[in-house]
């Protein structure tokens, strides 16, 4: 572990960014990154720091600045860093910077009896990866702030969520991180409009139809919500992780089996419940070869599985479905769904085979 210490204005260190304080950002950056433990020297009162709180870090707080003798990092409490950059910072035993060349006064050193700020100046300098930004006044701090938001993406994200689902979802996202609504709450939230989705389409009619693909489209936006706001305001966990997950395929078994259904009311046969009972099985084995892939050990995963993963998870086929409802063709989704699923869980099953034989005794 490395021992941090943080020198913090209290005006610079109270400004808020994403409901949190400058200082509680850094705190928990800091931790995260592995320091412990963190010291902070604060001119004036300190500000709040709820989220470290309420992930039970307590940092020291001292009057007077301590003499450095051990590699200390060393953090002015006016920059918004991510833990990984922090991790590179140590790693290094560098000062960090951004891509423009910006100093964020982040800092591994050792044996300072001087002027602390002096000693970051003479670091080699470590170039940020993540979102890195100088936050001294307000006016940099609302501009940081734009920034981290437009920061929050996923893999996974295909072309309308970059462009229609998480830009709508911000709005509330922004709204929510000041409220005590959790991530986990907002999966939920989005997982029950879905269901409520895939129940429209079950009905048969036409304008049923097209309501489910709103409410479907408004799952996709919601589902946005809830890793935006985890990210932003350090509520990510491993529960959260896989309820969003689980979530996901529910909705979208849910939305095949109600589309089935509804196909199968208009036309009164049984090749749409049968293309639906297809797409279902192949849902279910695509979540089974995907769990799967995740609990292999690290060494033994397959890079092209994430990919394969990222690819499939897109919410983007949420406006196919309403595109498909307003042309009254619903019938053609689960024709494609029901041949595509398929090849989807084949080709990821098929990337993890030559990993997974390493791991066997005998076949190194």
């Amino acid at each position: 572990m490395t021992r941090a210490l943080i020198l913090c204005e209290s005006s610079i260190g109270s400004i808020k960014i994403a409901a949190l304080t400058l200082l509680d950002r850094m705190v928990v950056s800091l931790h995260r990154a592995g320091c412990d433990p963190v010291v902070i020297h604060c001119s004036g009162p300190l500000p709040a720091l709820k989220r470290s709180k309420a992930l039970e870090i307590v940092p020291e707080i001292v009057k007077q600045i301590p003499v450095i003798k051990e590699p200390t990092l060393v953090a002015f409490c006016e920059s918004l860093v991510h833990p990984n950059d922090i991790k590179s910072v140590i790693q290094k035993r560098g000062r960090l910077v951004n891509a423009r060349g910006e100093s964020l006064s982040i800092c591994l050193v050792s044996n300072v009896a001087g002027d602390v700020r002096q000693s970051l100046n003479l670091a080699e300098s470590v170039c940020a990866n993540e979102f890195a930004e100088p936050v001294t006044n307000e006016a940099k701090a609302r501009l940081a702030e734009r920034r981290l938001w437009n920061s929050l993406i996923s893999q996974s994200d295909g072309f309308v969520d970059k462009h229609f689902n998480r830009p709508a979802g911000r709005i509330l996202s922004k709204i929510l991180i000041h409220t005590p609504v959790t991530p986990n709450q907002i999966t939920v939230l989005s997982m029950l409009i879905g269901l409520v989705a895939a129940c429209f389409f079950s009905i048969g009619e036409y304008a049923a139809a097209i309501l489910g693909g709103a409410l479907f489209q408004i799952s996709a936006i919601v589902d946005c919500v809830d890793g935006d706001i985890a990210r932003v305001v350090f509520k990510e966990s491993k529960t959260g992780k896989w309820l969003d997950l689980t979530a996901d395929q529910i909705v979208h078994l849910a939305v095949f089996a109600g589309i089935a259904v509804g196909v199968a009311r208009i036309d009164g046969g049984t090749t749409a419940l049968l293309l639906g009972a297809s797409a279902i099985l192949g849902g279910l084995l695509s979540f089974t070869v995907v769990l799967r892939g995740m609990l292999l050990p690290n060494r033994a995963r397959n890079p092209k599985l994430q990919q394969i993963v990222d690819g499939a998870t897109s919410r983007d086929f949420s406006v196919l479905v309403l595109f498909l409802a307003l042309l009254d063709k619903l019938s053609w989704f689960l024709w494609v769904t029901a041949i595509c699923v398929h090849l989807f869980w084949i080709a990821a099953l098929l990337v993890q085979i030559p990993k997974s034989r390493q791991t066997e005794p005998g076949l190194n």
